[in-house]
């Protein structure tokens, strides 16, 4: 679980030494920055009835960073076991219970008063429960005297409903984000958000990292021919590019028509891709209605092979009977959901690959005021 100093290509990540073991060991001088200052010590003179100021230096094991904690809720505790591996840091102590009514007790295990705290949290299915355990966890480090809390959201939920595309809709997305803050979060840390926009509905700092490196990485190193980088519908021409710029290839274009929440019309391919290596990519795989129906449209138009990528594997609804059928050469999706054994097993072509490296490098350089941005890259 433990790594060296190399960034998700295997490049030297600027400002990282080897391994993350030290790093969050207590009273460690590698482990924190560590400043020496001047107290001033109150002493009392009996004799004279008056207190006297000493100054005195501190020693090496007074800190003035505040030392680091993790907690995981209850929607994808492998992926937070992994983050945890990766930082060289035991998960932090919580109980958690629900009441016969449903109702969701959390006590921390742990004193974290003075501490800065990480909860990781994805707010996947159940969408409503996960939240709610994610608002109740924050509340809870906010009374126990947190020096910072950080909310780890992997997926956030309810990202698409990042608008009113029609009227009489709520804005859920925006209700979500004012939920979080107002629960006590002083900074998010999520992963490709469905609108990138989702950041403005936040007054706190929002990191939205990118699982585009990872994937990049997997889909470089099976050297794929021909390729053809095919965007399922125009709101993902940009993304597509993205890919294409780092794998080399080509980009064509999907033209589709939504016709409801889980069924989606393909009308016709913008570019030609007769005899070529398909790669699709997208945020989120949820009914797989969008990949699938593009997929059947490119295998019409002369495909030789389609793979599809994406950061989020929901796979709710018809998404394995859809994906199973349709003329698709590898599905690939990280953990940042939780993939069941059964779906596994049900998809012979299903590949999972991990986030908790990105993840933790950004949860470490967060606790030590380093810059993000160059997981961005």
């Amino acid at each position: 679980g433990v790594i060296g100093n190399t960034g998700v290509f295997g490049t030297p990540i600027p400002g990282s030494s080897p391994g993350r073991v030290d790093k969050i060991r207590p009273n460690v001088e590698n482990g924190h920055r560590i400043r020496r200052v001047i107290t001033s010590k109150l002493m009392m003179n009996t004799t004279e009835n008056t207190f006297k100021a000493e100054n005195s230096s501190c020693a090496a094991d007074r800190l003035e960073q505040r030392d680091m904690i993790l907690f995981s809720g209850r929607s994808n505790m492998p992926l937070s076991r992994k983050i945890a591996d990766y930082l060289g840091a035991p998960l932090g102590r919580v109980r958690i219970e629900p009441f016969p009514d449903g109702e969701l007790m959390i006590k921390l295990e742990e004193d974290i008063r003075g501490r800065d705290v990480f909860i990781i949290q994805p707010t996947c299915q159940p969408v409503n429960e996960s939240l709610m355990e994610l608002l109740i966890f924050i509340d809870c480090a906010r009374r126990a005297s947190a020096e910072r809390i950080t909310a780890v959201i992997p997926y956030f939920g309810y990202a698409r409903q990042d608008r009113k595309d029609e009227g009489r809709v709520p804005i859920t997305a925006k209700m979500v984000a004012n939920l979080i803050s107002t629960a006590g979060a002083d900074r998010v840390l999520t992963m490709d958000l469905h609108a990138a926009q989702i950041q403005g509905f936040f007054d706190i700092p929002v990191d939205n990292l990118h699982a585009e490196p990872i994937l990049s990485r997997y889909y470089a190193e099976k050297g794929l021919p021909d390729l053809m980088l095919v965007s399922p519908d125009v709101g993902n021409a940009k993304r597509a590019r993205v890919y294409a710029e780092r794998l080399g290839g080509e980009i064509a274009i999907i033209n589709k028509r939504r016709v409801s929440g889980d069924r989606v019309d393909a009308g016709d391919v913008i570019g030609n891709i007769k005899g070529k290596t398909v790669l699709m990519m997208d945020d989120m795989i949820t009914t797989a209605g969008t990949i699938c129906g593009a997929a059947e449209l490119c295998r019409q138009r002369g495909a030789k092979k389609i793979y599809v990528g994406a950061t989020h594997g929901v796979l709710c609804g018809p998404a394995i009977e859809r994906i199973r059928e349709a003329p698709i050469d590898e599905v690939v999706v990280t953990n940042t959901i939780p993939v069941p054994k059964a779906i596994r097993d049900a998809l012979s072509n299903l590949k999972v690959l991990s986030v908790s490296e990105l993840i933790g490098e950004a949860i470490h350089r967060i606790h030590h005021d380093e810059s993000v941005s160059i997981l961005f890259l």
